[in-house]
């Protein structure tokens, strides 16, 4: 377990690297009602709490990106300890003792953040957007390059044996460029915290990038 800092009042909990620099996070950001952003595995509360603890903050609010369960863990532990006040996606359904206190959808505000639908890696994945500090959390719509073995700080899909719809999560990422930022928070692999923006656009935005189905299928070398 590991908590760092990553900018003023925003904490990075690590609570397990695997194999393959796969990381199991939580992210806690000292706002007007500090607020923790998903709360990693089952297997991982007990490292979670020491991070909180670590950090100094006492949270009073959690927001779930999606319902997996590497992000829903510490989910009924949160609000045993805390008693924080809960924000759950409409479309989430995972088994939990507590009721969500909130059922939010695209648009809304909870804090310093406004809520992006980002489906593709599950249908009820959100992001979390404060345009203020230029971050985003893109919960699982995207993950950092060095999860699957490339160089760190920079994006990459997730994977397709994780996600229920490869095409839309690359389509997501168009609408993720609608937004303004500069620092990308991930849950797997290392974060991108700078220059987010334009290393997204380049990867989105490649040379050569079909505009149409027809182009997909176009021979390279036609007769």
């Amino acid at each position: 377990m590991s908590v760092e800092e990553i900018f003023p009042g925003v904490y990075d909990i690590t609570c397990l690297v695997a194999e393959g620099n796969n990381r199991y996070r939580a992210y806690l950001f000292d706002d007007d009602v500090p607020t923790l952003v998903d709360c990693a595995r089952r297997d991982t509360i007990e490292a979670l709490l020491k991070g909180i603890e670590e950090s100094g903050l006492t949270p009073g609010r959690l927001i779930i990106t999606h319902g997996d369960g590497d992000h829903v863990g510490a989910f009924d532990a949160l609000v045993d300890t805390y008693d924080v006040e809960t924000w759950v996606p409409v479309e989430s359904d995972f088994p939990s003792e507590h009721t969500p206190d909130y059922r939010y959808q695209e648009g809304e505000q909870i804090g310093r953040f406004q809520t992006i639908y980002l489906p593709g890696h599950k249908d009820d994945n959100y992001g979390l957007i404060d345009e203020k500090a230029k971050i985003i959390i893109p919960g699982d719509a995207i993950s950092g390059a060095d999860q699957r073995g490339l160089p760190a700080g920079q994006f990459h899909l997730p994977p397709a044996v994780h996600t229920v719809n490869l095409n839309q999560a690359e389509e997501t990422l168009e609408k993720i460029l609608q937004y303004n930022f500069n620092s990308a928070l991930l849950f797997h692999g290392s974060n991108v915290l700078e220059d987010a923006y334009d290393k997204l656009d380049r990867y989105v935005n490649f040379p050569g990038k079909p505009t149409s189905s027809y182009q997909i299928g176009t021979p390279i070398f036609p007769k």
